[in-house]
């Protein structure tokens, strides 16, 4: 939510030099009302509109870009974008991981996930999607040569790159520069009131079990947009923003998706919190043994320095992450299980901590019944409550 705000703010200064906050408050407030009059349902009409902006902005940014853009091939071979460098072969690694273990944190990845009828249609709806994202994520990634090689970007003063698409789009004719802002609005819109329905889903069905009233969810979310908009106007890097949480969930994830395995029954939630802190620890401890004091390793938890420099304590601190998590995660088991076995003998009981657990019926939780050829069973008709090899009894 942060970024989204940042970015909108940042692209109106950028585009017209107005202030972006009376834009972010008027979003906001627009997407508040209608979020809360028509619930998720209203976020996937929006996604559609979303769609739609996006291959027009596309359609209209390629056609104007080639027609109006002028290029100046002196700065093509000056600005070294089409030579090798350390950071392009570091962000092979630095962008997956970054980029699939933060997906797990967003809520409507998910929703979309539970709301698809069948295994096929979300395998279909997300083969598609990945066809057109890579097609326009291309279009889009290439403006940010052309922005360098127009002269364009970074410009005076010096420019965040990450806006380098729209400050191309902004040496446009005015009319285009119009339609632009309307779509960008539109598309930041869109967006963002996925991130409220996920927010207000969340907060009723995982902390407070559906027993309170969606209308002070709603009000709760409401409180919580206001410090968003003043992190967001405060916030010097879009990228900034996506990097600390790509960071964070670098270290989470990887310990949180054992778990997710039927083979790991003895994976617990303490496992992954001491991991995911443990990842955390882990960048700390390598930015202070790599850049050689306690500020600068704890500044990369941060990533105040961003991705663009000549060094590797990014590429360390996203190999730190998940690694280190892992270890911490298992030191965290051996230690429990330790712990268990002790008091196991200590007690004279049975120490079953690598026991397979019973299956728990999910309609316990969901209300749906499991349909998966009655996955629940019998194993032996005089003994129903015996549990077999998968877990199930």
């Amino acid at each position: 939510m942060v970024s989204e705000l940042s970015a909108l703010q940042q692209i109106i200064t950028a585009m017209t030099g107005l202030d972006g906050l009376p834009a972010v408050i008027v979003e906001c407030v627009v997407t508040t009302m209608y979020t809360s009059l028509g619930g998720f349902r209203v976020s996937f009409i929006t996604d559609n509109i979303q769609g739609a902006m996006v291959v027009g902005l596309i359609i209209l940014a390629v056609i104007t870009v080639g027609a109006e853009t002028k290029l100046d091939r002196s700065l093509v071979d000056s600005s070294g974008l089409l030579d090798a460098s350390l950071l392009g072969w570091q962000l092979i690694y630095i962008f997956p991981v970054a980029i699939l273990t933060n997906d797990f944190f967003i809520s409507g990845f998910w929703m979309r996930t539970f709301a698809s009828k069948t295994d096929k249609d979300l395998m279909i709806g997300t083969t598609i999607a990945t066809v057109v994202v890579t097609i326009i994520l291309t279009l889009v990634g290439t403006t940010g040569l052309l922005a360098a090689w127009t002269g364009v970007w970074p410009g005076n003063p010096p420019q965040d790159g990450s806006i380098a698409f729209f400050l191309l789009l902004g040496q446009l004719p005015s009319w285009v520069v119009g339609i632009i802002l309307v779509m960008t609005v539109s598309l930041s819109t869109a967006a963002f009131d996925s991130l409220q329905s996920a927010m207000v889903s969340n907060g009723s069905n995982d902390i407070f079990r559906n027993k309170l009233s969606l209308w002070w969810i709603r009000a709760a979310v409401v409180l919580v947009i206001i410090p968003v908009i003043v992190v967001a106007l405060k916030s010097p890097s879009i990228l900034q923003i996506y990097l600390i949480s790509d960071l964070v969930s670098a270290a989470v994830v990887p310990c949180l998706v054992i778990g997710l395995s039927n083979k790991c029954w003895w994976w617990r939630g303490f496992e992954v919190v001491v991991g995911g802190l443990g990842g955390l620890l882990s960048v700390f401890i390598f930015g202070c043994i790599y850049l050689g004091n306690a500020k600068d390793g704890a500044e990369l938890l941060l990533l105040e320095n961003g991705l663009y420099g000549d060094d590797w304590s990014a590429f360390g601190a996203f190999v730190a992450a998940p690694f280190g998590g892992l270890l911490f995660g298992f030191m965290a088991l051996g230690l429990r299980l330790f712990f268990q076995y002790t008091h196991a003998r200590i007690k004279g009981h049975k120490f079953d901590a690598l026991d397979r657990p019973a299956f728990v019926d999910p309609s316990i939780y969901t209300a749906v019944p499991i349909t998966d050829d009655d996955r629940v069973h019998v194993v032996d008709e005089e003994a129903p409550n015996k549990v077999d090899e998968g877990g199930r009894f």
